[in-house]
């Protein structure tokens, strides 16, 4: 049995290491399954499950793993979590900043600015001394476990690593800070964003209401489909083109009915007096378009000259990646329509000037063989979908280590981005751009999450353990209770600040309870505002703002360490 105890006494060996990260993940993910009152920690309890090992080893004098091994999982998790983190966000990080998401987005931002206010206001009235320099970093863990900030964190961490000067080899453990803080910052979102309720007097069925006739208003991609017939003499021998230009909205034609015969159309086809046709447009643009055209009427298709075939197509080609549907003449071309394209699991209508992506489902209608060629083309291969693209993920990395550790401010070579904000930003300028520089950044959901997660355990089993060996010192002889107390004054004063401000802004309360949810990137509380809300306006509001939040969060973090720290 020798060899068996070796496995766990042996701390520098590959087996021991590999069974305590197992043991600490497997029993983390199991215990945060674990719902009290509806509400459970999730993959964050791999954190506590960390703490309890590494304290274990500490018990008997041992120590759990060699710092080195835990600093380098701890530090290449973090960078795969926030990288697939930035993938995901990128194709939507710029498009939030609509009308709406420019006000969503400055109310997160100044919810996050009164996080870190709090934070100090706390750390002058609770902690201040001028002996202990730890104080004020172990507010920063507070801060980040307040907001159930992972990432941030994770960026604070690595910020304190780089400041030997100050600390030496043994910088604060502000995990155990963070550990305190978490569970009641948890609870404190949803607690607060329900106060909120009540502070505004909201009734949830006026604001379900509200979003019904609202639900109109928002139609500026969702595709419309209808049959029309030309009455406008004002048509009789223009072409598609000339209509397309004299409207200026875009529009497609996907078959026409002239002199019983159903047609493809193209570009140069006329338009007849009586000719009847079925058309794809924004749902915003299809009231002009039957002012100009003609009624809507009920077509029988079945006398056509050819079989037409309506199908779906899987962009899976790289070539085709970035090319925009004007720039791939379908009709002209290849003799098929494309109305619409189907994008996580959203409905766009193809408008000329929209570039293709892999992954992207296109509606193709023309005949067999054409739609067949056209698939071709277009790869039509799920099976290249189920691998994901390792090679540009790690591009990326590659990329965003060296972006992140460029200083930004000469001279001061501390004031960098790190290993956390360089692979973020460079991984929404992919998620975004990538296909202009020939990139497939197109992965699965569920390719994402495994990478993400697997990226997000690694990292808390690493901080946990490390944190171990304090943790319950700090908790039952130092300042926990404190902890816990400013943790949780941390998460609700800004949010009973911004939810009544964004109400004040005629916001609906399902949509603050999302952008409240984004505003501190908590699951469980975007879960809380679903489960209240028939409507998608919850999950609006959190991704509205979840990108730029997620940004400011992990950017914030080591400025914030770098600045109680008296760096700049």
């Amino acid at each position: 049995m020798e060899w068996f105890v070796n496995l766990f006494a042996n701390t520098e060996s590959v087996a021991h290491i590999a069974i305590l990260y197992a043991i600490v993940i497997a029993l983390g993910v199991y215990l945060g399954k674990i719902k009290i009152f509806g509400i459970s920690l999730g993959v964050t309890f791999v954190l506590f499950a960390g703490i309890v090992l590494g304290h274990i080893y500490h018990y008997y004098g041992m120590e759990a793993a060699p710092t080195d091994t835990l600093t380098f999982v701890q530090d290449f998790g973090l960078i795969l979590f926030v990288f697939m983190i930035g993938l995901q966000v990128g194709p939507g990080f710029f498009e939030s900043f609509g009308k709406a998401g420019i006000k969503l987005n400055a109310l997160a931002a100044s919810a996050i600015v009164l996080n870190i206010v709090v934070m100090f206001a706390c750390y002058f009235i609770f902690f201040y001394s001028q002996h202990d320099i730890t104080n004020l970093p172990m507010m920063v863990g507070t801060l980040y476990g307040a907001v159930t900030n992972t990432p941030g964190l994770g960026a604070a961490n690595e910020a304190l690593a780089s400041l030997k000067d100050v600390f030496g080899d043994n910088p604060p453990q502000i995990a155990s800070a963070y550990a305190c803080a978490y569970p009641l910052g948890v609870l404190g979102i949803i607690g607060a964003t329900i106060l909120v309720r009540y502070m505004c007097r909201v009734k949830l069925e006026k604001e379900e209401e509200a979003l019904e006739e609202e639900a109109g208003a928002k139609a500026t991609q969702k595709p419309h489909h209808m049959h029309l017939e030309v009455s406008n003499k004002y048509l009789e021998g223009k072409t598609v083109l000339q209509i397309h230009n004299f409207l200026n909205r875009d529009f497609v034609v996907s078959r026409i009915l002239h002199d019983g015969h159903v047609s493809i159309p193209n570009r140069d086809t006329v338009f007849h007096l009586g000719d009847q046709m079925y058309i794809v447009c924004a749902e915003a643009d299809y009231e002009a378009i039957v002012a100009f055209i003609g009624p809507v009427i009920e077509v029988d298709w079945d006398r056509q000259d050819q079989p037409l075939v309506s199908k779906r197509v899987l962009v899976t080609n790289p070539k085709i990646n970035g090319r925009s549907f004007g720039q791939m003449h379908f009709s002209s071309v290849y003799g098929v329509n494309v109305t619409r394209v189907t994008r996580h699991g959203m409905d766009i209508f193809a408008s000329p000037s929209l570039p293709l992506q892999v992954g992207d489902r296109i509606m193709v209608v023309g005949p067999q063989d054409a739609v067949d060629r056209v698939a071709h083309i277009m790869g039509n291969s799920i099976k290249r979908l189920d691998a994901p693209n390792i090679a540009t993920i790690f591009i990326g990395i590659i990329v965003g280590i060296i972006f992140g550790s460029l200083p930004f401010v000469p001279g001061m070579p501390l004031m960098k981005l790190g290993i956390a904000g360089g692979p973020l930003i460079i991984a929404i300028l992919i998620g975004r751009y990538g296909y202009k520089v020939k990139l497939v950044t197109y992965t699965t959901t569920s390719a994402n999450m495994m990478l993400r997660e697997i990226g997000l355990v690694l990292f808390l089993a690493s901080v946990g353990i490390k944190a171990g060996a304090n943790f319950f010192d700090t908790v039952m002889t130092g300042n926990g209770v404190l902890y816990v107390l400013t943790g949780f004054l941390i998460t609700i004063i800004p949010i009973l600040i911004i939810g009544p401000i964004a109400r004040r802004l005629k916001f609906n309360y399902f949509t603050i309870a999302g952008m409240l949810a984004g505003t501190y990137t908590d699951p469980p509380a975007l879960a809380y505002a679903n489960s209240i809300c028939s409507k998608e306006a919850p999950a609006v509001g959190y991704s509205t703002v979840y990108p730029l939040a997620m940004f400011l969060r992990i950017l914030t973090a080591q400025l914030i360490v770098l600045f109680c720290c008296g760096q700049f």
